[in-house]
Formats: structure tokens, sequence, C-alpha cells
């Protein structure tokens, strides 16, 4: 299939995130890129049976409903959807979806990593997949449903992207930069580690074929097309986990740069040409996970802004007015500085709240009393508790990957949601010492629309052209770093605390 068109175009990017989805119609030219939200739809996981899943269905819904507004407002040249990570449908061999895909916050996976190690040495998975060893990776989804109905008449596994790709193509897929953060893709061939699905009794044929960030995928299913209100409009294969969409769009230019996708999860790296697999990465807690153009991401997962959000959430329901956003960060900014600090990736952070006694900002509190810092009592003393812990592990993880990987960072870009909360930005270049840039907020869509427009002909041959262009048309927020407050002694107290 060829591309369209050298000339400018107009494509969707579907950018699902766990709390909200976007539709976002994107115009890209050689001097210009510009970005529409034409549709926004709440998301979040379902709690039914005890077991905590997404909506698929409803997902697909409001992507159609995005995609037909898109083709009402002008031309549609082009579809990608990127989202999260890990998470992921079975199709049984007439294609039908086998019930609803979990959250990856579901508990089914609480103990899922020991079960794994007695079979395979975490050491020898690390110099395979290059994966940090998360509860809720695909690897430990699947060991947790070995046995199951849904797996044992499963014909094929797709992540949510791919999922979704599938009912608007009729195509069956895995595209690499998702695959890469299941624990089975083998980072160093490029291609599934069947061997590690084996040793632990996970179906390997269930896996589908592998392709490139870029490559096009199919057309709109006639009825699909028929619905949206466009014909022949070519899918294309983004780079579809969010990050690695978003470190598209990041705006660096010839400098050392780190980056921080700062969402509902953060996470926390660099780009490298290589993966670093070696035994201090693994123990450091790194994850080598594919990017777009053959690049590697080395991070670290963070906890992220799910912890104020889950807390605020806790706050509406218990009817405190006070606890709005602007208010909130107005109030921690005039708050004494680093006065309470908590490990911000304790697991216990990890799940939903399920009542007054197990809420976010409880959690919180509870975690401060064990570490025996000072309990924050507010609203306010609470979410300077976490920006202020959420900056720590954004210092230690920045300095941590660049000593491993054996890089220099000159300069920290924040990208996502993240990049709108100035306090965070600012906190975030006093703790490194380093210059932030913040922006742009939606660096996932304009990379996913950038990974579309070459696909589609645009003379964007790599990933200097495509930041070359984000950072001609979109504005960034500088930070310089400020003296006066003693990070060290702060981190000193998380690591002691864990």
């Amino acid at each position: 299939m060829s591309p369209r068109s050298a000339g400018p175009v107009r494509v969707a990017a579907v950018d699902l995130g766990a709390t909200s989805g976007r539709v976002m119609a994107c115009r890209v030219g050689p001097r210009s890129l510009h970005l529409e939200e034409v549709h926004r739809f709440p998301n979040g996981g379902v709690r039914a049976g005890g077991s905590l899943y997404w909506d698929v269905l409803g997902i697909h819904r409001e992507t159609l409903a995005g995609l037909r507004e898109v083709a009402r407002t002008g031309p549609l040249d082009g579809v990608g959807i990127d989202s999260w990570a890990v998470d992921y449908g079975l199709l049984d061999r007439d294609g039908r979806l086998l019930g609803n895909p979990f959250s990856h916050r579901d508990s089914r996976t609480d103990g899922m990593p020991a079960r794994v190690d007695v079979k395979i040495d975490p050491a020898e998975l690390y110099a395979v997949t290059g994966l940090q060893q998360l509860p809720f990776n695909t690897i430990y989804q699947l060991v947790s449903s070995l046995g199951t109905a849904a797996l044992e008449a499963a014909e094929t596994l797709l992540l949510l992207p791919d999922l979704l790709t599938h009912w608007l193509t009729g195509e069956v897929g895995a595209e690499r930069t998702n695959a890469s953060t299941t624990g089975l893709y083998d980072a160093r061939t490029g291609q599934w580690a069947v061997d590690v699905a084996g040793r632990l009794g996970i179906p390997w044929a269930i896996l589908p074929p592998l392709r490139e960030p870029g490559s096009i995928v199919g057309t709109l299913l006639p009825e699909v097309a028929d619905h949206v209100g466009a014909h022949g409009v070519p899918v294309v294969a983004v780079g579809s986990h969010d990050t690695a969409s978003a470190v598209v769009g990041v705006p660096a230019g010839d400098e050392s740069f780190a980056y921080i996708s700062s969402g509902t999860w953060s996470l926390v790296g660099l780009e490298l040409d290589e993966p670093v697999l070696t035994e201090e990465a693994r123990l450091a807690g790194f994850t080598n996970e594919g990017g777009v153009d053959k690049t590697f991401r080395f991070l670290k997962n963070v906890m992220g802004l799910w912890v104020l959000s889950e807390s605020m959430r806790a706050w509406s329901d218990q009817r405190i007015r006070e606890a709005d956003l602007p208010s909130l960060l107005a109030g921690a900014e005039a708050a004494p500085p680093l006065r309470t600090v908590v490990d911000i990736d304790d697991p216990r952070l990890l799940r939903p709240g399920t009542g007054p006694d197990d809420s976010m900002p409880a959690r919180v509190q509870r975690l401060a009393a064990e570490a025996g810092e000072p309990v924050p009592r507010t609203p306010v003393a609470i979410t300077r508790c976490i920006l202020d812990s959420l900056v720590l592990a954004y210092r230690l993880h920045v300095r941590r990957a660049a000593e491993v990987a054996g890089r220099d960072v000159e300069v920290v870009h924040v990208v996502g949601g993240g990049s709108q909360n100035a306090l965070l930005c600012q906190l975030t270049a006093d703790a490194l010492g380093l210059p932030v840039l913040a922006g742009p907020a939606e660096a996932a869509a304009l990379g996913n629309a950038l990974v579309q427009a070459r696909a589609l002909g645009a003379d964007l041959p790599d990933l200097a052209a495509m930041r070359a262009l984000v950072r001609r048309t979109h504005e960034v927020r500088r930070y310089e770093p400020r003296p006066g407050l003693d990070w060290d002694a702060a981190e000193r107290r998380v690591r002691e605390a864990v």
C-alpha cells in the first residue's frame, strides 16, 4: 500500500490514557503541526465480581465517535492508536473477544513474580527481555491466567491498541514498542521470546506477528468506514505504547537529554541506541522498551500523578470543597518543603481505594507514619508530600539511569499532563540541579501524528526531523534550578524508610 501524498495531511491520533481518552485531529505539513482535540471521554477500571476490568467495547465506541467527528470536520488521511501498555484481550478461533480485558491494577497478579522466579532466574529473564520486574507486566498476567477457560480457548492475544486496530481493519498483529513491554519479547533479537513463554506454560502460539511502528496496517473496514463517513483511510501502526509516541514528541535538540513522560504513570529515562541488559541495570530496576526507529527507552516506571488524582477522588467523595487542583497546588507551593516524604513507588499505592480506611490519602498517611515522618493531616499537606516524593523519585532515577547507561544529561524534558504542573516542574529542576523544559502536554498525540504523517509520505526522515518540527511549532516553558533545599538529606530519608 503506497502513501497517499507527500503534502500536508490531516490524521486522527487516538491517544488513550488510563483515566481518559482523546481523539485528536492533527494537521502535519512541512512547517506546521497543529493539534485539535475533537473528542474526549472518561476512562477507568470497572470493578465487577471482585475483579477490575477495562470497558474495551466502550473505548471502541468512543474511538469511532471521535473518528467520525474528525471526518465530519475535515479530511481524514490516516488513523493511529496509542495507549498504555501490558493489558490485552484474548480472541477465540472465530475472532471473538473472550471477555473483558483485565486492568493491570487488578490484584490477580499478586505473587506472580515469585512464581515465575521459581522457573526462570530473574537475572536470566532480564538478560533476555530487559524489563523491570513489575507485577502487572503481561507475562505475570498470563501466568495468573494459566488453566483458565479463557486462556485455554484463546487463539490470539492482542494488546489493547492492537485489539482496537484489529476492530478497525480486521488485521492481526503486535506493534513492537508495545510488544516490548510484555516480558515475552527478546530485546536482543527483536522477536517473541517463545522459549520463555514455553518454560512458563504460556501458549506462545497466541502471540501474533510483529509489525514495525510506522507501517501501514490496512484500511478501515467497510462497515467502519460507513460509520465514520470516510472510506479508503489507512490505519498506521504508530508507537502504540503511549510513552513511545510521547518520546517521539519530545522537542529535544542536540543536547544529551533525559525525559519524564508525566501522567497517571511517570516514565523516567533516556533514549538509547542499544538496550542495557547488565546485572547492574537489573538490580537498579530499569527497563528496556522498544522505541520508534529502532531506539530503546531505558527507563523506570514511577507511580506518577495517579497518587494525587486518586487522592482527589477520595476528597471529592468526602465532599471536601477546597480539594480542587488549583487550590491544592497553590496551597502546596506555600507549604513547608520536604517536610514529609515517602516512597512513592510503594506497591500499596498501586490499587484504587475501596473505602475511607483504604483511601489513597489514608495510605499516604500510613506510609509516613511507618517511616517516622510527620504525618500530613490536610489535603494541602498530603499534596505537597506527594509532589515532593514524586520529584525525589525523578531525581533518583534520572541520575541512576545516566550512571548505569554511561550517559551525561544536560537537560530534562517533561512532557504529558505533568508538564502543565508548574510546581512539579520547578521542583524537578531544583532537585536535579538541571534545566527542565516542560511541554508539550500532548506529546503522545503529536508523536502518534508525526509517525503517521511520515508513513503517508511526509518529509520527516528521522526522529531529529520530527522533533525539530515540534520545536518550531510548540512552545515549551523553561525552569531553571534554584538552590536552597537539602535534596540529598530528603533522599536519604526515603532510602532509609525503604
